[in-house]
């Protein structure tokens, strides 16, 4: 395919073009030439693309999303996570195990390669830790490393075992994986169904303390510094979490962490209307929370952002509060909210670093620029165009989405991967 975009301004802190309006010549995936935008740039090109002062970005990356195939078809498969992803911007994913069976085989990493061979975005799996995530016996890590497992994880299962941590991280090590672990200390947290607050005590439900997602980071940080291994901590939520790792950073401890969208945009307040699609793991929390989160982004604290996409069904959602499962899907939707509520403070310059380039340098991938010669892996997006998102246009199975039949203002107009321009209309 031979494109060529004009009038985009070039929203990538790593290039020399950056916060510039430019035309992008693009030739069979590749970015084979930059120039400022002016008339007769460039020979006429028959296939074209007018951004008309939208910003063009590296693609979003989201380093956390379950697609729930294989097992759980009826809730999403590859090809719908895959429309909706490229819907919200994003031309890459990472994928969790938490499938059935689990993702934790050779053959299991190969299957998703494959399944993902003809969908729009980049899929990259993760594989389980422990065998069907339980937390106990270490699964062939080598083996799915090889065959193209970026990281691990056991999803929404912590590793609970320190001992099992412990050589997951030195074990990792020798080949330079990383693992990623969800904090929660079950013991704490048992029953609990939202963040502990004066809400929680007046809504009559169960609290789950910041205590228990602290405890286990600080474990974490503890095993890493031991093992001089990396480590990344999975959609952290609470004040308490970002002063932790704020402070072992600036110790020098190998540690990196990101923050799911729902944390940065809803708080407890929200469960007031006992609206399930809000029942989330870690759980929205306080005000006080999500302030010190955005400044934990802000400050570089906290890596990067994650959709934590999360699909159910009604069956599994549409229940009272106290029987939902857990989860929101968020692929379509998170540069929207984003853009909607995040404080001035935190520039477009900061959200490409949070969703497209820090997400591929934690996971040690091939980063993306907007530079002559590079990988056109690219999202075109809007911050003032407005739009309805609701049931016609949601390209997800699933539609546990609070925001559903809301009007959204940002839109993704377009991503360019794979030596294709694949419009948002």
């Amino acid at each position: 395919m031979k494109l060529l975009v004009t009038n985009a301004i070039v929203c990538d802190p790593q290039s020399a073009f950056n916060g510039k309006k430019c035309d992008l010549l693009i030739n069979n995936g590749i970015i084979e030439d930059i120039k400022l935008s002016s008339k007769n740039n460039f020979d006429a090109i028959s296939k074209t693309f007018d951004a008309k002062g939208a910003f063009i970005s590296p693609g979003f990356f989201d380093m956390r999303a379950a697609l729930c195939d294989p097992g759980f078809e009826f809730k999403e498969d590859i090809t719908s996570a895959a429309n909706a992803a490229a819907a919200g911007g994003f031309t890459s994913i990472a994928c969790l195990p938490t499938t059935q069976p689990p993702i934790e085989s050779k053959a299991d990493i190969e299957y998703i390669y494959r399944k993902a061979e003809s969908v729009p975005v980049n899929i990259f799996p993760y594989g389980a830790i422990t065998k069907n995530r339980k937390g106990a016996e270490m699964n062939e890590l080598f083996d799915m490393h090889k065959a193209g497992a970026v990281g691990f994880t056991d999803g929404n299962k912590t590793i609970d075992d320190a001992g099992v941590m412990l050589r997951v991280l030195l074990y990792g090590k020798i080949f330079g994986s990383l693992m990623l672990n969800h904090c929660e200390d079950k013991d704490i947290s048992a029953g609990g169904l939202m963040h502990e607050s004066t809400m929680s005590t007046s809504l009559g439900m169960k609290g789950i303390t910041p205590i228990a997602e602290e405890l286990i980071i600080i474990r974490d940080i503890e095993l890493a510094k031991y093992a001089e291994a990396p480590i990344h901590i999975s959609h952290i939520s609470s004040k308490g979490s970002v002063e932790i790792i704020r402070k072992a950073k600036k110790q020098g401890a190998k540690i990196t962490c990101d923050v799911a969208v729902a944390n940065l945009i809803f708080t407890d307040e929200k469960l007031k209307s006992f609206d399930s699609n809000y029942k989330l793991t870690p759980p929205i929390r306080s005000l006080s929370d999500q302030k010190a989160l955005w400044e934990g982004l802000i400050d570089g604290t906290i890596d990067c952002i994650t959709t934590d996409h999360h699909p159910e069904d009604d069956e599994h959602k549409n229940v009272e509060f106290e029987y939902a499962s857990f989860g929101m899907i968020q692929l379509q939707t998170a540069f929207s909210l984003l853009n909607m509520y995040a404080p001035k403070t935190f520039t477009t310059d900061k959200l490409v670093q949070c969703l497209s380039i820090n997400p591929r340098n934690i996971l040690k991938l091939n980063n993306i620029k907007i530079e002559k010669g590079c990988k056109a892996e690219l999202t075109i997006f809007d911050t003032n165009t407005t739009w309805m998102y609701d049931k016609k246009n949601n390209r997800s199975k699933s539609k546990n989405s609070p925001v559903l039949n809301t009007e959204l203002k940002g839109k993704a107009i377009a991503i360019i991967n794979k030596d294709q321009l694949i419009k948002n209309i």
